[in-house]
């Protein structure tokens, strides 16, 4: 396995196969299982009872709760976060008899995105940036927007949720969505495309003081 020079945790408990790659400052809680080619960023908290395949890859600053299972062609981005138990796939017409290695389908989750407590992600799907999945959601196709809120069986959009993971009711005069938490701006273009004014939704959120340095913050 390789590993970067920052202490990386991995319990006893856990399968790391050789080979694959875990990035400085992860924690690879009790039961997991890491499958050889697997990718796993710096920082990231893997729960118990997580399996990770070949050929998935999770970035930075990734949270994966307790019993989720990353199968092949999974890419979760950075400061993902996967509740407990949320469910992804990679055949859309899975049958026993009927091995069909050669049609998985890519699932991408972008930066920031939440998966809720027991929702699934139909494979083939992309989740925007920061995006919030609800709790045992079903998203069965397509592509989120960016900061969707996403509700239901299968899943619709119900509102927008901000970067700091609230509900965007509040308007400014200009129309602007204005966050409860940070008191940024968000502004819809095109209908359904929301952007932040105030900070690029490519760069970290800003550290609390006197945090250290690291993406775990």
């Amino acid at each position: 396995m390789a590993m970067q020079a920052e202490e990386v945790f991995i319990h006893p408990t856990s399968v790391v196969e050789d080979p694959s790659a875990v990035g400085a400052g992860t924690r690879i809680w009790y039961f997991c299982h890491l499958m050889r080619g697997a990718r796993v960023g710096r920082a990231c908290n893997i729960g118990q009872n997580v399996f990770v395949d070949s050929g998935a890859v999770i970035g930075d600053g990734v949270k994966i709760q307790n019993n989720v299972s990353i199968y092949a062609g999974v890419v979760l981005e950075d400061y993902v976060f996967c509740g407990p138990s949320c469910v992804f796939t990679n055949v859309i017409n899975p049958r026993s008899e009927v091995p069909r290695p050669d049609e998985f389908r890519r699932t991408l989750v972008r930066r920031g995105a939440t998966i809720g407590a027991n929702a699934t992600v139909v494979a083939g799907t992309t989740i925007g940036r920061y995006a919030f999945i609800a709790a045992g959601a079903v998203v069965v196709r397509g592509e989120v927007p960016d900061y969707a809120l996403m509700m239901g069986a299968p899943a619709v959009r119900r509102g927008w949720m901000s970067r700091h993971g609230h509900r965007l009711v509040a308007r400014n005069a200009e129309g602007d969505y204005i966050c409860s938490q940070s008191k940024w701006r968000y502004r819809l273009q095109d209908g359904d495309r929301l952007r932040c004014l105030d900070w690029s939704e490519d760069e970290a959120l800003p550290r609390p003081t006197g945090a250290p340095d690291g993406p775990r913050w």
